[in-house]
């Protein structure tokens, strides 16, 4: 099974880049972030003669979350991290697809810092870090997938100093991602490539992708279960050099199929 993730910033304006990504990759489970567009925009149309069904959360010019799934409907769990009933940002959104839960997020960015878009950042980031507790703790095979907005260290990102004062790369940031990783979650880029750079952001300034400037801030999380499971992962590049392209290349992880005994003992649990 392949899952993406896939920051497509602004899914209508690059809907033909991320068909074409869709028709040549083929991923089974999609999260996309920062869709750009309403609910009622959202091209359901397109996406379904492209094989898949889809569940989305959106928001007008900003934010917005989707999980696409080939071939069979995602089951949404959640809309909204707990506790962030008064949050206006459309960021997270999770389903049961395939027999995964998969909880697709767009953590805030968090600049600039100090102030309080760096506090909300790191609230969210509190609340995610919960949220995931208690994934974990439901025993069923998780994985959080999506764009963290943080560089987990100096070894994910081109020059570390250019970007020092950036709310991507503060210790509190990255002190939470360690905590996250801390509750048993598996990194599947960093399990693939443990001592290269692997990078899936380049913005659009200076000629950073024309250069490989990147970041590393598109993350796939497993679960204990699933980590086992983990045969590959890597990032799309081709995408991010195809005309009007997002700043993002797709992140991807291929898992092999749950054991005929995992099955029956999930099973047996839900019954």
């Amino acid at each position: 099974m392949r899952v993406a993730t896939f920051n497509i910033n602004g899914i209508r304006s690059r809907l033909p880049a991320l068909l074409d990504w869709l028709e040549r990759d083929q991923p089974d489970i999609v999260c996309l972030q920062e869709l750009k567009c309403t609910d009622a925009a959202f091209p359901e149309g397109a996406i379904a003669d492209a094989g898949y069904q889809a569940i989305w959360h959106g928001q007008a010019s900003w934010n917005g979350v989707a999980i696409l799934s080939k071939g069979s409907e995602p089951l949404e769990t959640r809309r909204g991290l707990p506790g962030m009933g008064k949050d206006t940002h459309s960021r997270y959104l999770e389903a049961a697809v395939k027999g995964v839960i998969v909880g697709c997020l767009y953590l805030p960015n968090g600049n600039p810092r100090p102030g309080p878009k760096f506090d909300y950042k790191l609230d969210w980031f509190d609340r995610l870090i919960a949220h995931a507790q208690n994934l974990l703790d439901s025993g069923h095979p998780v994985m959080l997938a999506g764009d963290f907005n943080v560089v987990p260290t100096d070894e994910d990102i081109y020059n570390p100093k250019s970007w020092l004062k950036d709310a991507l790369m503060q210790p509190e940031s990255r002190e939470r991602y360690r905590r996250l990783l801390a509750q048993g979650w598996t990194d599947a880029l960093r399990k693939q490539f443990p001592n290269e750079r692997v990078y899936t952001f380049w913005d659009y300034f200076r000629q950073h992708w024309q250069r490989d400037a990147g970041l590393r801030i598109d993350h796939v999380l497993l679960s204990p279960d699933l980590a086992k499971r983990l045969t590959s992962a890597g990032v799309d590049r081709w995408v991010r050099g195809e005309a009007h392209a997002s700043d993002h290349a797709p992140t991807s992880v291929e898992l092999k199929a749950a054991s005929a005994t995992r099955r029956r003992r999930h099973a047996k649990a839900k019954d």
